[in-house]
């Protein structure tokens, strides 16, 4: 046991382990390619032993600006895939699907519903 103390205490010095380094590189890795919000990541980073302080100071690199961009930009991909509503039906079956869909990644559903409906109506 004390062995592998002195072993993880000497990476930490040299820096090969930081787990504040770990939890920002995860943060915007994770917000970047999949679109991920900060509570949503921070469950990840969690499970990944990250909490706390670490969490947080990692997790204040993303802004409500930049999920809320992300989140445009999930839509509007998603949307071109989408056929178009010929009625109120279609409309809110579409709606349904695309909040949906931003639900699974994390946003609120206030902002999911502003966000479709912005982009569907644009």
């Amino acid at each position: 046991m004390e062995v592998a103390e002195a072993v993880l205490d000497r990476y930490a010095e040299v820096q090969l382990i930081d787990d504040a380094e770990f939890a920002r590189m995860w943060v915007r890795s994770r917000a970047e390619s999949n679109s991920l919000t900060r509570s949503a990541l921070k469950r990840e980073l969690a499970d990944r032993g990250i909490s706390g302080e670490l969490a947080e100071d990692a997790l204040a690199q993303r802004t409500d600006e930049d999920e809320r961009d992300a989140a445009e930009r999930l839509v509007r991909r998603k949307a071109r895939s989408l056929p178009e509503a010929f009625d109120r039906a279609a409309y809110d079956k579409q709606v349904r699907r695309l909040v949906g869909m931003l639900g699974r990644k994390g946003y609120s559903t206030g902002l999911a519903f502003s966000v479709v409906k912005d982009v569907l109506n644009s």
